[in-house]
């Protein structure tokens, strides 16, 4: 059994709160605009990182990271881009890359507004975390926890904290 954590849209700078909800999890999934190295030290000390590089990443995080990934976790297939948009209304590139692979969990950011649906069409899970950094227009900080054991996934925890815009 894998805890596993997601998160997006840090822009470098994690908001209170998001390092106490991700503490004890074996791994976590981050869905691109990471902004600094530091960020993924910062999540490493918790466990192992999965990141995609987002639209405001600079060539150094673009050269360390990958733009998409493709995994298995405890049997459950992931993929995980940025800008992926939502069932119905995906991204060409994410519409592909779902037809072509078949995950069961498909992860993506940008938005910053947190999203967990399901997609009966291509039988997923979608998952946008929200924004889990104290830059940018979103209302609340968000993040995901969620158990992954023999190819399901259950307990799905929401982090949501209402955002001092001051």
């Amino acid at each position: 059994m894998k805890k596993v954590g997601i998160i997006s849209d840090t822009h470098a700078e994690i908001a209170d709160g998001v390092m106490d909800f991700l503490e004890d999890v074996d791994e976590i999934w981050h869905a691109g605009d990471v902004g600094s190295f530091e960020i993924l030290d910062r999540l490493r000390k918790i466990g192992t990182v999965r990141a995609v590089y987002g639209n405001i990443d600079n060539h150094r995080i673009r050269s360390a990271i990958p733009e998409k990934q493709l995994f298995r976790c405890e049997g459950v297939l992931v993929v995980m881009i940025h800008i992926g948009g939502y069932p119905g209304r995906y991204s060409a590139e994410a519409k592909s890359l779902i037809e072509k692979f078949h995950p069961k969990l498909f992860i993506s950011g940008h938005s910053h507004i947190l999203k967990v649906m399901y997609d009966k069409k291509y039988d997923l899970l979608h998952i946008n975390p929200g924004a889990a950094g104290k830059r940018g227009f979103h209302k609340h900080i968000t993040a995901i926890r969620m158990k992954i054991h023999q190819g399901r996934m259950s307990d799905l925890e929401v982090l949501e904290i209402e955002r001092n815009n001051k």
